[in-house]
């Protein structure tokens, strides 16, 4: 018995040895764990009950230091013991030495086997390691030492502003609203509001360079030499010839007659080439015979076709920049006009020579001397009066003068020594851009040096691509196009911008990177001026003009697009021009944007938080922008004629500025839509309408607009929903009403109906 009594007690304590042995690899596990992470925490508010129950799933995670912590890790221990009885002797002591190992193995693979460094943990608190990370994503990232480089753009994302300073972006948000800037962390913020935080955190901030240098300082990236040709390498090419001058002087004629003889040189019929050749708005004339170089290359002139109208002066502007001499077309009897002295101008700003056309020289009320004066006021002196411009009259109709105008071309083409290489990768410039069903970008193009070839990669703009169709004027496909030909080019990635230049390049992934970089820039750009919209005091009194009595100018903004790029720019300025015809409208209209192609949910956007309106020439939207634009409220109003998209904007202008409601009408509650008109027996005329907004009900006084005039003021004596006499009906419903003592009525005026002030708060 005493025997049985010793072993008993012998065991007991062998056991509570075990214990003991135990718990001291436990606490010193513990230690191992706890004490090293949670120096790297920078703070912990979670209990030590979570933070333990943390460490059980993840022995990776930060918990606080201190004794609080070490209960709940050994409870976690001494679960895991309980769950090994019975597997062996000694199993809960190795099972509980592990967690040192592994984190031994942790510590060497960051470097070092032992703790981490004050700089390590300062690294890896403000770079966490995030959830699914792989690589190395346990390894500590690399202190940086010094303030922190920042390089700005013409914008940055607040998120992203943050994360260069390496701090949070609460602090970001707190430091621009004491700026006054109310910004999120997806917001864009402008340049130099990013440089003023960056600064407040001791940041060195770098300026990114803009596009317009970037745009020629960049080339060299393609791997192009841009030394000048050697001279044995030129040789002659066509003149660039723009014909320019006022509406109705003659212009159109005289390319019509050149056109002609364009056609009548190529193989291809007028009528199948008609369509093509008003596309790409250029054509090659050859030179009559005896007139021009004898070198073949340069017998023919290019003629780059602009619009006339002073809408399109912008079009003029970059047909100047492009051009090599311009035909300025007067006309005898009206002499210069508004649209002859821009021209000049554009001539002018892009040091272009011009050669004066006298048109209608032969009516009765022709003066050509006093013409020849009114030009020499402009500065453009004839050679009569011992000056270097060219001049000779000229009739489309009768083709008198024009051969003697091609001489002059030719003559003052020689004088320019015009000549290009043709053996080298080709540059030009884009006149023209649109998108095509069926082949994406089309880009009209003029190819200014080398040859420009099928498969060839090139850069025009923020895009890039190869190659993949060349097409004359004439719709014939071509291999490659020499210089001073105009081509369609099929096979960029997106739509360049009329004036962009383009250039070929043997690598493709230098072009690649080129146009990303220049979309960057251009994003920066437009999202800069998104956030200035949206904060600069300026957008909140134009936004405030839109309220009746505010501001005596109220604003129309608007966002054109258009199928091709050279119409978006026109309807633009158009746009943009008609609050100056007319002063007494008081009411400014401003492009936001404006594009070619198809209608985006970034146009949806932009006209959204401007409370914008789209203009859609020849650029239908689909179902699905429809749907989009319905949701946040955008109007898109599509056009096929240019004169009834100016009609329309008229007419939103004048719906602005509707005389203001007498006092006695109340409070306006509602407004109505009259869809149509018919007569119902005794009742007389009924006028059914839509409540596009609030409220009407019997006894309102009513308002009927048409246009920005008064047809009546009165009492709603009836009011009719279906068949149904109805004592009010809201918005979105549909309804009949009627006057005892008006009839006049008609579709498409706007019904507004008012109510006592002290009434209106009884029925919203």
């Amino acid at each position: 018995m005493i025997e049985v009594a010793a072993e008993v007690v012998a065991t007991t304590v062998t056991t509570a040895a075990n214990v003991a042995i135990a718990v001291t690899a436990v606490t010193v596990a513990t230690e191992e764990i706890v004490t090293p992470i949670a120096k790297t925490a920078a703070q912990c508010s979670c209990s030590p009950v979570q933070c333990g129950a943390d460490l059980a799933r993840d022995p990776d995670a930060a918990i606080p230091t201190g004794e609080s912590a070490k209960p709940t890790a050994l409870r976690r221990l001494a679960v895991n013991k309980d769950k090994d009885k019975g597997k062996g002797k000694g199993s809960g002591v190795e099972e509980e030495r592990a967690p040192k190992k592994a984190v031994k193995g942790k510590e060497e693979r960051r470097g070092g086997g032992g703790l981490l460094s004050s700089d390590e943990k300062v690294a890896m608190a403000r770079n966490p390691r995030k959830k699914g990370a792989k690589g190395n994503a346990g390894v500590a990232a690399p202190v940086q030492t010094g303030p922190a480089k920042v390089t700005l753009g013409e914008a940055i994302t607040v998120g992203d502003l943050a994360r260069a300073l390496n701090v949070g972006a609460a602090s970001v948000v707190k430091d621009l609203m004491k700026m006054g800037v109310l910004a999120s962390i997806t917001q864009f913020i402008d340049a130099d509001t990013a440089q003023k935080i960056a600064e407040g955190y001791g940041a060195e901030v770098t300026r990114g360079e803009a596009l317009e240098d970037a745009e020629g300082a960049d080339v060299s990236a393609l791997g192009i030499l841009e030394d000048e040709d050697e001279d044995k390498t030129l040789q002659r090419r066509p003149p660039v010839v723009t014909i320019m001058g006022h509406v109705d002087h003659g212009k159109t004629s005289l390319l019509d007659a050149y056109r002609a003889r364009a056609f009548s040189a190529s193989s291809v019929a007028a009528g199948e080439a008609g369509g093509i050749t008003q596309n790409i708005g250029a054509y090659t004339v050859p030179f009559p015979e005896g007139v021009g170089p004898e070198d073949e290359a340069g017998r023919a002139v290019t003629f780059l076709d602009t619009p006339g109208h002073a809408a399109f002066s912008e079009m003029r502007s970059r047909g100047a920049n492009v051009t090599d001499i311009v035909i300025l077309v007067v006309a005898s009897d009206e002499g210069v006009m508004e649209q002859t002295i821009s021209s000049i101008r554009a001539a002018k700003a892009a040091n272009v020579p011009v050669i004066v056309a006298f048109t209608k020289s032969d009516k009765p009320e022709a003066d050509m001397p006093k013409v020849k004066l009114q030009l020499l006021e402009h500065e453009v002196v004839l050679e009569e009066f011992g000056g270097d411009v060219l001049h000779a009259p000229v009739s489309a109709k009768t083709g008198d003068g024009l051969d003697t105008l091609m001489e002059m071309i030719a003559l003052q083409a020689d004088v320019l020594d015009i000549k290009a290489n043709p053996d080298r990768l080709a540059a030009g410039a884009v006149i023209e851009a649109r998108q095509v069903t069926g082949q994406g970008p089309v880009a009209t193009v003029l190819v200014q040096k080398g040859t420009l070839r099928v498969g060839d990669i090139v850069v025009a703009g923020a895009q890039w691509g190869r190659v993949r169709s060349l097409v004359n004027e004439f719709g014939e496909r071509l291999e490659e196009a020499p210089p001073s030909a105009v081509v369609e080019l099929v096979g960029l990635s997106g739509l360049p911008e009329a004036g962009d230049q383009l250039t070929a390049t043997p690598e493709e992934g230098a072009a690649r990177e080129l146009a990303e970089t220049r979309q960057r820039l251009l994003r920066d750009r437009r999202s800069s001026a998104l956030f200035a919209m949206r904060s600069s005091a300026d957008r909140a009194a134009f936004l405030s003009g839109r309220v009746e009595g505010e501001l005596p100018t109220k604003v129309l903004d608007f966002v054109v697009k258009c199928d091709v790029q050279g119409s978006a720019e026109a309807l633009s300025r158009a746009v943009a021009e008609l609050s100056a015809a007319d002063d007494k409208l008081q009411v400014k209209t401003r492009v936001l944007r404006s594009g070619a192609g198809a209608i985006t949910n970034e146009d949806i956007m932009l006209a959204s938080v401007s409370s914008a309106t789209i203009l859609g020439f020849n650029s239908p939207a689909s179902a699905l922008q429809k749907e989009e634009a319905a949701k946040v409220g955008v109007a898109i109003k599509e056009f096929q004629i240019v004169y009834d998209c100016l009609d329309e904007v008229k007419a939103m202008m004048a719906a602005l500025i509707r005389p203001p409601p007498s006092k006695q009408l109340g409070a306006l509650v509602g407004t109505l839509d009259v869809l149509q008109t018919f007569k119902i027996g005794a009742v007389g005329k009924v006028a059914g309408c839509k409540v596009v907004s609030g409220f009407v009900r019997v006894g309102c006084n009513i308002r009927i607009l048409r246009g920005n005039i008064i047809e009546y003021e009165g009492k709603l004596q009836s009011l009719r929903s279906f068949k149904d006499l109805v004592e009010r009906v809201d918005v979105g419903s549909e309804c009949g009403i009627s006057f005892e003592d008006y009839q006049g009525m008609e579709p498409d005026d706007r019904v507004e109906a008012y109510a006592a002030r002290d009434a209106v708060g009884d029925d919203d």
